[in-house]
Protein backbone atom coordinates (compact mmCIF):
# COMPACT_ATOMS: atom_id res chain seq x y z
CA UNK A 1 0.00 0.00 0.00
CA UNK A 2 1.41 3.41 -0.95
CA UNK A 3 1.77 6.22 1.58
CA UNK A 4 -1.01 8.16 -0.14
CA UNK A 5 -3.35 5.18 0.19
CA UNK A 6 -2.36 4.77 3.84
CA UNK A 7 -3.18 8.41 4.50
CA UNK A 8 -6.55 8.21 2.75
CA UNK A 9 -7.51 4.98 4.51
CA UNK A 10 -6.15 6.22 7.86
CA UNK A 11 -3.81 3.26 8.06
CA UNK A 12 -0.84 5.61 8.35
CA UNK A 13 0.89 5.89 11.72
CA UNK A 14 1.36 9.55 12.62
CA UNK A 15 4.16 10.91 14.77
CA UNK A 16 4.12 14.38 16.33
CA UNK A 17 7.38 15.82 17.66
CA UNK A 18 6.78 18.29 20.48
CA UNK A 19 3.85 17.81 22.86
CA UNK A 20 3.27 21.44 23.74
CA UNK A 21 0.56 23.99 22.98
CA UNK A 22 0.60 23.07 19.28
CA UNK A 23 1.68 19.44 19.23
CA UNK A 24 -0.68 17.92 21.78
CA UNK A 25 -3.90 19.43 20.34
CA UNK A 26 -2.75 18.35 16.86
CA UNK A 27 -1.97 14.83 18.06
CA UNK A 28 -5.40 14.60 19.68
CA UNK A 29 -7.14 15.72 16.49
CA UNK A 30 -5.24 13.21 14.37
CA UNK A 31 -6.04 10.41 16.79
CA UNK A 32 -9.66 11.53 16.96
CA UNK A 33 -9.82 11.37 13.15
CA UNK A 34 -8.86 7.70 13.26
CA UNK A 35 -5.08 7.63 12.91
CA UNK A 36 -2.78 5.85 15.31
CA UNK A 37 -0.64 8.63 16.81
CA UNK A 38 2.69 8.62 18.63
CA UNK A 39 3.72 11.80 20.43
CA UNK A 40 7.44 12.50 20.89
CA UNK A 41 8.86 14.77 23.56
CA UNK A 42 12.13 15.14 25.46
CA UNK A 43 10.27 15.89 28.71
CA UNK A 44 9.55 12.63 30.52
CA UNK A 45 6.92 14.34 32.68
CA UNK A 46 4.81 15.25 29.65
CA UNK A 47 5.14 11.77 28.18
CA UNK A 48 4.07 10.13 31.44
CA UNK A 49 1.07 12.43 31.79
CA UNK A 50 -0.13 11.70 28.27
CA UNK A 51 0.24 7.95 28.76
CA UNK A 52 -1.85 8.22 31.92
CA UNK A 53 -4.46 10.19 30.00
CA UNK A 54 -3.75 13.33 32.03
CA UNK A 55 -4.12 16.64 30.22
CA UNK A 56 -1.93 19.73 30.74
CA UNK A 57 -3.07 21.92 27.82
CA UNK A 58 -6.14 24.10 28.25
CA UNK A 59 -7.40 23.69 24.68
CA UNK A 60 -7.47 19.88 24.93
CA UNK A 61 -10.57 18.16 26.25
CA UNK A 62 -9.63 16.07 29.29
CA UNK A 63 -12.13 13.29 28.60
CA UNK A 64 -11.24 13.11 24.92
CA UNK A 65 -7.55 12.72 25.67
CA UNK A 66 -8.20 10.01 28.22
CA UNK A 67 -10.51 8.10 25.88
CA UNK A 68 -8.00 8.23 23.02
CA UNK A 69 -5.21 6.94 25.27
CA UNK A 70 -7.40 4.17 26.64
CA UNK A 71 -8.42 3.19 23.10
CA UNK A 72 -4.70 3.05 22.18
CA UNK A 73 -5.14 5.64 19.47
CA UNK A 74 -2.61 7.94 21.15
CA UNK A 75 0.52 7.37 23.19
CA UNK A 76 3.73 9.27 23.87
CA UNK A 77 7.40 8.40 24.13
CA UNK A 78 10.88 9.88 24.56
CA UNK A 79 12.33 7.15 22.31
CA UNK A 80 12.93 8.76 18.92
CA UNK A 81 13.79 5.39 17.39
CA UNK A 82 10.03 4.94 17.11
CA UNK A 83 10.07 7.50 14.30
CA UNK A 84 10.92 4.53 12.09
CA UNK A 85 7.41 3.23 12.71
CA UNK A 86 5.75 6.49 11.60
CA UNK A 87 4.46 7.10 8.10
CA UNK A 88 3.81 10.76 8.80
CA UNK A 89 5.89 13.00 11.08
CA UNK A 90 4.84 16.50 12.17
CA UNK A 91 7.39 18.85 13.75
CA UNK A 92 5.77 21.09 16.37
CA UNK A 93 8.72 22.42 18.37
CA UNK A 94 9.47 25.90 19.77
CA UNK A 95 11.14 28.54 17.63
CA UNK A 96 12.30 31.21 20.11
CA UNK A 97 14.44 34.28 19.66
CA UNK A 98 17.74 34.79 21.45
CA UNK A 99 18.43 37.92 23.52
CA UNK A 100 19.47 39.75 20.33
CA UNK A 101 16.13 38.84 18.65
CA UNK A 102 17.88 36.42 16.31
CA UNK A 103 16.03 33.18 15.37
CA UNK A 104 16.92 30.06 17.31
CA UNK A 105 16.29 27.12 14.97
CA UNK A 106 18.02 24.56 17.19
CA UNK A 107 14.78 22.75 18.04
CA UNK A 108 13.93 22.41 14.35
CA UNK A 109 17.41 21.24 13.34
CA UNK A 110 17.56 18.79 16.24
CA UNK A 111 14.19 17.34 15.19
CA UNK A 112 15.27 17.14 11.55
CA UNK A 113 18.44 15.29 12.55
CA UNK A 114 16.44 12.85 14.67
CA UNK A 115 14.21 12.17 11.65
CA UNK A 116 17.21 11.87 9.31
CA UNK A 117 18.65 9.02 11.37
CA UNK A 118 15.40 7.05 10.89
CA UNK A 119 14.15 8.38 7.54
CA UNK A 120 12.95 5.72 5.11
CA UNK A 121 11.10 5.62 1.84
CA UNK A 122 7.40 6.36 2.02
CA UNK A 123 7.36 8.97 4.81
CA UNK A 124 5.78 12.43 4.92
CA UNK A 125 7.43 15.11 7.07
CA UNK A 126 5.50 18.31 7.85
CA UNK A 127 7.09 21.27 9.63
CA UNK A 128 4.50 23.22 11.62
CA UNK A 129 6.73 25.41 13.80
CA UNK A 130 6.57 29.08 12.83
CA UNK A 131 9.75 30.24 11.15
CA UNK A 132 11.11 32.49 8.42
CA UNK A 133 10.36 31.84 4.74
CA UNK A 134 12.89 29.39 3.37
CA UNK A 135 13.45 27.28 6.49
CA UNK A 136 11.78 24.14 5.15
CA UNK A 137 13.80 24.11 1.92
CA UNK A 138 17.03 25.69 3.17
CA UNK A 139 17.37 24.05 6.60
CA UNK A 140 15.19 20.94 6.92
CA UNK A 141 15.41 19.61 3.34
CA UNK A 142 19.25 19.52 3.16
CA UNK A 143 19.39 17.59 6.42
CA UNK A 144 16.91 14.99 5.20
CA UNK A 145 18.58 14.71 1.81
CA UNK A 146 21.84 13.69 3.49
CA UNK A 147 20.26 10.22 3.54
CA UNK A 148 20.41 10.06 -0.25
CA UNK A 149 16.62 9.80 -0.48
CA UNK A 150 14.92 12.06 -3.03
CA UNK A 151 12.20 14.49 -1.97
CA UNK A 152 8.91 14.14 -3.82
CA UNK A 153 9.79 10.61 -4.81
CA UNK A 154 11.22 8.67 -1.86
CA UNK A 155 9.86 10.92 0.89
CA UNK A 156 7.64 14.01 1.07
CA UNK A 157 8.21 17.33 2.82
CA UNK A 158 5.82 20.23 3.42
CA UNK A 159 5.22 23.22 5.63
CA UNK A 160 1.86 23.83 7.29
CA UNK A 161 1.83 26.64 9.87
CA UNK A 162 0.16 26.13 13.19
CA UNK A 163 -2.79 28.39 13.91
CA UNK A 164 -3.42 28.06 17.62
CA UNK A 165 -5.13 30.73 19.71
CA UNK A 166 -5.03 29.50 23.33
CA UNK A 167 -8.28 30.07 25.17
CA UNK A 168 -10.29 30.92 22.07
CA UNK A 169 -13.76 29.52 22.81
CA UNK A 170 -14.77 29.39 19.14
CA UNK A 171 -11.75 28.41 17.05
CA UNK A 172 -9.66 25.35 17.88
CA UNK A 173 -7.29 23.21 15.82
CA UNK A 174 -10.25 21.22 14.53
CA UNK A 175 -12.21 24.07 12.94
CA UNK A 176 -9.40 26.36 11.80
CA UNK A 177 -8.46 26.20 8.09
CA UNK A 178 -5.00 24.80 7.32
CA UNK A 179 -2.51 26.26 4.85
CA UNK A 180 -0.19 23.70 3.21
CA UNK A 181 2.79 24.17 0.92
CA UNK A 182 4.89 21.22 -0.28
CA UNK A 183 8.39 21.15 -1.74
CA UNK A 184 6.95 19.41 -4.81
CA UNK A 185 3.39 18.92 -6.06
CA UNK A 186 3.48 15.33 -4.75
CA UNK A 187 4.52 16.62 -1.34
CA UNK A 188 1.59 19.03 -1.31
CA UNK A 189 -0.78 16.29 -2.44
CA UNK A 190 0.19 14.02 0.46
CA UNK A 191 0.03 16.77 3.09
CA UNK A 192 -3.33 18.04 1.84
CA UNK A 193 -4.75 14.50 1.98
CA UNK A 194 -3.66 14.19 5.61
CA UNK A 195 -5.22 17.42 6.83
CA UNK A 196 -8.39 16.98 4.81
CA UNK A 197 -8.84 13.74 6.72
CA UNK A 198 -8.28 15.43 10.09
CA UNK A 199 -9.75 18.93 10.09
CA UNK A 200 -13.28 20.21 9.63
CA UNK A 201 -12.47 23.65 8.23
CA UNK A 202 -10.71 22.65 5.02
CA UNK A 203 -7.21 22.97 3.58
CA UNK A 204 -5.81 25.79 1.46
CA UNK A 205 -2.83 24.62 -0.63
CA UNK A 206 -0.24 27.17 -1.72
CA UNK A 207 2.54 26.94 -4.28
CA UNK A 208 5.49 26.33 -1.97
CA UNK A 209 6.69 26.01 1.62
CA UNK A 210 7.95 29.60 1.35
CA UNK A 211 4.45 30.86 0.59
CA UNK A 212 3.06 28.91 3.55
CA UNK A 213 5.83 30.18 5.83
CA UNK A 214 5.23 33.76 4.70
CA UNK A 215 1.49 33.34 5.30
CA UNK A 216 2.03 32.69 8.99
CA UNK A 217 4.50 35.56 9.32
CA UNK A 218 2.06 37.95 7.62
CA UNK A 219 -0.77 36.95 9.97
CA UNK A 220 1.22 37.76 13.09
CA UNK A 221 3.04 40.80 11.72
CA UNK A 222 -0.37 42.27 10.84
CA UNK A 223 -1.37 41.89 14.49
CA UNK A 224 1.90 43.29 15.87
CA UNK A 225 1.74 46.43 13.75
CA UNK A 226 -1.92 47.14 14.49
CA UNK A 227 -1.51 46.53 18.22
CA UNK A 228 1.47 48.90 18.23
CA UNK A 229 -0.65 51.52 16.47
CA UNK A 230 -3.37 51.37 19.09
CA UNK A 231 -0.75 51.45 21.86
CA UNK A 232 0.59 54.71 20.43
CA UNK A 233 -2.98 56.03 20.14
CA UNK A 234 -3.49 55.12 23.81
CA UNK A 235 -0.60 57.34 24.91
CA UNK A 236 -1.91 60.28 22.90
CA UNK A 237 -5.47 59.73 24.14
CA UNK A 238 -4.29 59.72 27.75
CA UNK A 239 -2.57 63.08 27.32
CA UNK A 240 -5.71 64.48 25.70
CA UNK A 241 -7.92 62.98 28.41
CA UNK A 242 -9.82 60.83 25.91
CA UNK A 243 -11.01 57.34 26.80
CA UNK A 244 -9.29 55.14 24.20
CA UNK A 245 -11.60 52.20 24.94
CA UNK A 246 -14.62 54.32 24.07
CA UNK A 247 -12.92 55.41 20.85
CA UNK A 248 -12.10 51.84 19.83
CA UNK A 249 -15.68 50.70 20.48
CA UNK A 250 -16.99 53.62 18.43
CA UNK A 251 -14.62 52.93 15.53
CA UNK A 252 -15.63 49.25 15.59
CA UNK A 253 -19.16 50.20 14.58
CA UNK A 254 -17.83 50.87 11.07
CA UNK A 255 -18.81 47.79 9.03
CA UNK A 256 -15.94 48.04 6.55
CA UNK A 257 -12.28 49.01 6.43
CA UNK A 258 -11.64 48.71 10.17
CA UNK A 259 -10.79 45.94 12.61
CA UNK A 260 -10.54 46.63 16.36
CA UNK A 261 -7.27 46.02 18.21
CA UNK A 262 -6.79 46.76 21.90
CA UNK A 263 -3.99 48.17 24.05
CA UNK A 264 -2.56 46.62 27.17
CA UNK A 265 0.66 46.30 29.19
CA UNK A 266 2.48 44.78 26.21
CA UNK A 267 2.23 41.74 23.97
CA UNK A 268 2.81 38.12 24.88
CA UNK A 269 2.50 34.55 23.74
CA UNK A 270 4.74 32.64 21.38
CA UNK A 271 3.55 34.31 18.17
CA UNK A 272 3.19 38.08 18.06
CA UNK A 273 6.33 39.07 20.03
CA UNK A 274 8.50 36.58 18.12
CA UNK A 275 7.33 35.61 14.63
CA UNK A 276 7.64 39.03 12.91
CA UNK A 277 11.31 39.19 13.88
CA UNK A 278 11.99 35.98 11.98
CA UNK A 279 11.01 37.93 8.87
CA UNK A 280 13.09 40.96 9.93
CA UNK A 281 16.07 38.61 10.21
CA UNK A 282 15.49 36.97 6.83
CA UNK A 283 14.81 40.26 5.04
CA UNK A 284 18.34 41.45 5.84
CA UNK A 285 19.64 38.65 3.62
CA UNK A 286 18.02 40.59 0.75
CA UNK A 287 19.36 43.95 1.99
CA UNK A 288 15.92 44.99 3.18
CA UNK A 289 15.15 46.55 6.55
CA UNK A 290 11.60 46.18 7.81
CA UNK A 291 11.54 49.42 9.77
CA UNK A 292 7.78 49.37 10.38
CA UNK A 293 8.01 45.95 12.03
CA UNK A 294 11.04 46.91 14.10
CA UNK A 295 9.40 50.10 15.33
CA UNK A 296 6.18 48.22 16.14
CA UNK A 297 8.25 45.81 18.22
CA UNK A 298 9.96 48.67 20.04
CA UNK A 299 6.60 50.28 20.82
CA UNK A 300 5.22 47.05 22.25
CA UNK A 301 8.42 46.33 24.18
CA UNK A 302 8.07 49.75 25.78
CA UNK A 303 4.52 49.26 27.06
CA UNK A 304 5.46 47.63 30.39
CA UNK A 305 7.63 50.68 31.11
CA UNK A 306 4.78 52.98 30.14
CA UNK A 307 2.45 51.10 32.51
CA UNK A 308 4.88 51.50 35.39
CA UNK A 309 5.33 55.19 34.55
CA UNK A 310 1.56 55.66 34.65
CA UNK A 311 1.44 53.83 37.97
CA UNK A 312 4.14 56.13 39.32
CA UNK A 313 2.09 59.16 38.26
CA UNK A 314 -1.01 57.73 39.94
CA UNK A 315 0.91 57.28 43.18
CA UNK A 316 2.45 60.77 42.91
CA UNK A 317 -1.02 62.25 42.72
CA UNK A 318 -1.61 60.57 46.09
CA UNK A 319 1.67 61.98 47.42
CA UNK A 320 3.29 58.55 47.42
CA UNK A 321 6.41 57.19 45.76
CA UNK A 322 6.71 53.75 44.18
CA UNK A 323 9.61 52.73 46.41
CA UNK A 324 8.26 50.59 49.24
CA UNK A 325 4.66 50.49 47.98
CA UNK A 326 2.72 47.21 48.03
CA UNK A 327 1.45 46.66 44.48
CA UNK A 328 -0.93 43.85 43.53
CA UNK A 329 -0.93 42.49 39.98
CA UNK A 330 -4.22 40.98 38.89
CA UNK A 331 -3.18 38.35 36.36
CA UNK A 332 0.25 37.23 35.16
CA UNK A 333 -0.67 35.31 31.98
CA UNK A 334 -0.26 36.90 28.58
CA UNK A 335 -3.99 36.85 27.82
CA UNK A 336 -7.23 36.35 29.68
CA UNK A 337 -8.70 33.09 30.97
CA UNK A 338 -5.68 30.88 30.20
CA UNK A 339 -2.69 29.65 32.21
CA UNK A 340 -0.01 30.52 29.63
CA UNK A 341 2.84 32.75 30.82
CA UNK A 342 4.94 32.66 27.65
CA UNK A 343 6.37 36.13 26.94
CA UNK A 344 3.76 37.64 29.28
CA UNK A 345 4.20 41.41 29.64
CA UNK A 346 3.07 41.07 33.26
CA UNK A 347 6.40 39.41 34.00
CA UNK A 348 8.24 42.44 32.63
CA UNK A 349 6.04 44.72 34.71
CA UNK A 350 7.06 42.72 37.78
CA UNK A 351 10.75 43.06 36.87
CA UNK A 352 10.48 46.84 36.48
CA UNK A 353 8.49 47.29 39.68
CA UNK A 354 10.98 45.27 41.70
CA UNK A 355 13.91 47.24 40.26
CA UNK A 356 12.14 50.35 41.48
CA UNK A 357 11.90 48.76 44.95
CA UNK A 358 8.14 48.18 44.98
CA UNK A 359 6.82 45.17 46.88
CA UNK A 360 5.05 43.05 44.28
CA UNK A 361 2.22 40.62 44.96
CA UNK A 362 -0.02 38.85 42.47
CA UNK A 363 -3.25 36.98 42.14
CA UNK A 364 -4.15 34.87 39.12
CA UNK A 365 -6.93 32.27 39.23
CA UNK A 366 -5.07 30.19 36.62
CA UNK A 367 -1.54 30.37 38.05
CA UNK A 368 -1.10 29.39 41.71
CA UNK A 369 2.69 29.73 41.50
CA UNK A 370 5.50 30.28 39.02
CA UNK A 371 9.23 30.88 38.74
CA UNK A 372 10.68 33.75 36.72
CA UNK A 373 14.36 34.63 36.37
CA UNK A 374 15.14 32.14 39.11
CA UNK A 375 12.73 33.71 41.61
CA UNK A 376 9.72 31.87 42.99
CA UNK A 377 6.34 33.60 43.20
CA UNK A 378 3.20 32.36 44.94
CA UNK A 379 -0.15 34.05 44.60
CA UNK A 380 -1.87 35.67 47.55
CA UNK A 381 -5.56 35.18 48.16
CA UNK A 382 -8.00 38.01 47.60
CA UNK A 383 -9.08 38.43 51.20
CA UNK A 384 -10.11 41.74 52.73
CA UNK A 385 -7.09 41.60 55.01
CA UNK A 386 -4.63 41.10 52.14
CA UNK A 387 -6.24 43.74 49.96
CA UNK A 388 -6.11 46.37 52.69
CA UNK A 389 -2.34 45.87 52.80
CA UNK A 390 -2.05 47.03 49.19
CA UNK A 391 -1.29 50.55 48.05
CA UNK A 392 -2.77 49.84 44.65
CA UNK A 393 -3.60 47.13 42.10
CA UNK A 394 -2.88 46.75 38.38
CA UNK A 395 -4.95 44.61 36.05
CA UNK A 396 -2.27 43.02 33.87
CA UNK A 397 -4.23 40.11 32.33
CA UNK A 398 -7.69 40.20 30.82
CA UNK A 399 -9.27 37.54 33.04
CA UNK A 400 -13.04 37.76 32.98
CA UNK A 401 -13.53 34.81 35.32
CA UNK A 402 -11.99 33.98 38.66
CA UNK A 403 -11.51 37.56 39.94
CA UNK A 404 -14.12 39.62 41.78
CA UNK A 405 -13.05 43.07 40.61
CA UNK A 406 -15.81 44.79 42.55
CA UNK A 407 -14.51 43.23 45.77
CA UNK A 408 -10.94 44.22 44.94
CA UNK A 409 -11.90 47.79 44.06
CA UNK A 410 -13.78 48.08 47.33
CA UNK A 411 -10.72 47.28 49.45
CA UNK A 412 -7.73 48.83 47.65
CA UNK A 413 -7.03 52.56 47.18
CA UNK A 414 -7.17 52.27 43.38
CA UNK A 415 -7.22 49.81 40.50
CA UNK A 416 -5.16 50.67 37.40
CA UNK A 417 -6.91 48.66 34.69
CA UNK A 418 -4.74 48.11 31.60
CA UNK A 419 -7.17 45.61 29.99
CA UNK A 420 -10.55 47.35 30.49
CA UNK A 421 -12.02 44.30 32.24
CA UNK A 422 -13.71 46.56 34.81
CA UNK A 423 -15.14 48.85 32.10
CA UNK A 424 -14.43 51.69 34.54
CA UNK A 425 -17.51 50.74 36.57
CA UNK A 426 -15.98 51.53 39.97
CA UNK A 427 -15.09 54.98 41.25
CA UNK A 428 -11.45 54.20 42.04
CA UNK A 429 -10.67 52.50 38.71
CA UNK A 430 -8.21 54.24 36.39
CA UNK A 431 -8.14 52.95 32.81
CA UNK A 432 -5.03 52.69 30.67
Amino acid sequence: MSLYEKILSKEAVVGVIGMGYVGLPLAVEKARAGYKVIGFDIQQKRVDMINRGENYIGDVDNNELRELVQARRLRATTDFDELRNCDVISICVPTPLDKFKQPDLSYITNSANEIKRRLRKGQLVVLESTTYPGTTEEVVLPILQETGLKVGQDFYLAFSPERVDPGNPRYKTRNTPKVVGGVTPECTKHAVALYENVLEAGVFPVSSPRAAEMTKILENTFRLVNIALVQEMTKVAEKMRINIWEVIDAAATKPFGYMPFYPGPGIGGHCIPIDPFYLVYKAKEYDLHMMLVEVAGEISDGMPYYVVDRLTDILNERKQCLNGRNILLLGVTYKGNIDDLRESPALKVIEILEKKKANVFYYDPFVPEFTHNGKYYKRIELTEENLRMMDGAIVTSGHTIGIDYEFVAKHVPFVFDTKNVTKGKYENVILL
